[in-house]
């Protein structure tokens, strides 16, 4: 499965983007904002990610700039038959450029229309509210609820505010014959 968007490849990871996967998300500023990451990132756990199998209907890929074919973060979905759960990462020389909704918006769009889940989840830790605001510019709201999730990167569990989104209804038979 891939998505292309204006600016961005997203696709599943190959064992030869190991390197760059291990250079792109090799920041201890980007590892603390992760669970399922250690710290420090090395290329063995690159390998192990990439020649770890694909879950049906929970897609993951790395994202890449379509102009230069840099690998520039990933983002995937995570989670159990009913629910999915939405997690990103952007390398750091990139945020703050729209990187991450625009790959977001891709990956829920998918959700949407192709796997057709009733609902996503996704949180943030506290500290990194950048994350809360791509969420929301993404359709997801609080729910209200603060849960202690264990960080590897950190090595301890971590204060992270709890998102859903419900699918996007899609439109009645008349008003979509009206878009098109």
């Amino acid at each position: 499965m891939f998505a292309i968007t204006t600016r961005l490849l997203l696709r599943p990871g190959w064992a030869e983007d190991a390197p760059a996967l291990s250079r792109a998300i090799g920041d201890e500023a980007i590892i603390r904002n992760l669970a399922r990451a250690p710290w420090p990132y090395a290329l063995g756990d690159a390998e192990s990610f990439l020649a770890s199998p694909p879950v049906p209907h929970r897609p993951r890929f790395l994202v890449f700039l379509r102009d230069t074919a840099e690998l520039v973060g990933g983002i995937g979905l995570n989670g159990d038959q009913d629910e999915a759960e939405l997690g990103y990462w952007i390398a750091r020389a990139h945020w703050g450029k729209g990187i991450a909704t625009e790959a977001g918006r891709a990956v829920v769009d998918l959700a949407d229309a192709s796997l057709r889940l009733p609902r996503l989840r996704a949180c943030h830790a506290i500290d990194n509210p950048a994350s809360g605001r791509v969420l929301s510019k993404l359709g997801f709201r609080p729910t209200g609820a603060v849960s202690e999730l264990y960080s590897l990167g950190r090595r301890c569990e971590v204060p992270t505010r709890l998102f859903a989104r419900e699918r996007v209804a899609e439109p009645p038979a008349e008003v979509a014959s009206l878009a098109a």
